[in-house]
């Protein structure tokens, strides 16, 4: 049986640090042979008095919309080719997490991805947080990561949880932390429902590796979390990008399965 091949995290030129109009990445999928295509461009910042206080961060509150339009009418007129998915990649703040979800209740989004990018008022990204601090320090602010994460996945408006380890991207030892809170975290997911998502960009940034790390993708299998894929990609070429290595990488862990989503219902895809 062939496995049905599709990509769920892809960004365009909206977001202003991605590369490529959106039917550029559909066509991209077309070409690599994917079945699905999900489009998933940074949320708007919602609670921000300004439209695009960022623009090399996220798209304008006033441009979710014809997001969103621009997304169902290639969804149409691909449909031949290719499924095309509605979906975004939403910021994960508690406090916020009502505003989000009245916005996205407005529009038919097959999915959207919860995905934890500051923690402690710093980018994930930012290696400044971590020179300086003591063991005990680094495992506090792995733990306040996961913390976060688990709240992601308990809040009930994610389908997939993004980059899950991806705080190791410019900073490496960060996987070396041992605290139990990985354990923990993979468990509360497992029984949320929600799903992760190996995402191939890691190997783009200093770890040069896919977000989560085999260990972790073998802990996810031990607590029955769903796996899904995305590429995240910036541009059209990375479209599908280590696909078929995940896919062998997870038989080889044990997984029989990945699931994908269409009207933020479950689907699976035999591996």
């Amino acid at each position: 049986m062939n496995s049905i091949l599709f990509d769920l995290h892809t960004h365009h030129d909206r977001c202003g640090h991605a590369i490529g109009k959106i039917e550029e990445y559909i066509q991209a999928g077309i070409e690599k042979g994917l079945h699905y295509i999900g489009i998933s461009d940074h949320s708007p910042l919602f609670f921000h008095k300004e439209d695009q206080p960022f623009p090399r961060y996220s798209m304008g509150k006033s441009e979710f919309v014809h997001y969103v339009e621009e997304v169902l009418k290639l969804k149409e007129a691909y449909k031949d080719k290719i499924h095309v998915l509605l979906g975004v990649e939403s910021d994960y703040y508690p406090h916020l997490l009502h505003m989000y979800k009245k916005e996205y209740d407005k529009y038919p989004f097959d999915y959207i991805i919860g995905s934890v990018h500051y923690v402690n008022g710093k980018s994930i990204f930012d290696k400044s947080r971590w020179p300086g601090l003591t063991a005990s320090q680094q495992v506090q602010e792995k733990e306040d990561y996961y913390r976060l994460i688990q709240g992601s996945a308990k809040s009930g408006v994610f389908q997939i949880l993004g980059h899950i380890d991806a705080m190791k991207g410019y900073y490496p030892a960060f996987s070396a932390i041992e605290t139990p809170i990985l354990d923990e975290t993979l468990k509360i997911i497992g029984e949320s429902g929600v799903s992760i998502e190996v995402n191939t960009s890691g190997k783009m940034k200093d770890v040069g590796g896919w977000y989560p790390a085999d260990e972790m993708l073998e802990r996810a299998f031990y607590y029955n979390v769903d796996i899904t894929f995305g590429s995240d990609s910036h541009h059209p070429d990375r479209i599908g990008d280590d696909l078929f290595a995940v896919q062998k990488k997870l038989k080889q862990i044990g997984y029989q399965e990945m699931v994908y989503y269409v009207g933020q219902k479950r689907q699976t895809a035999p591996l």
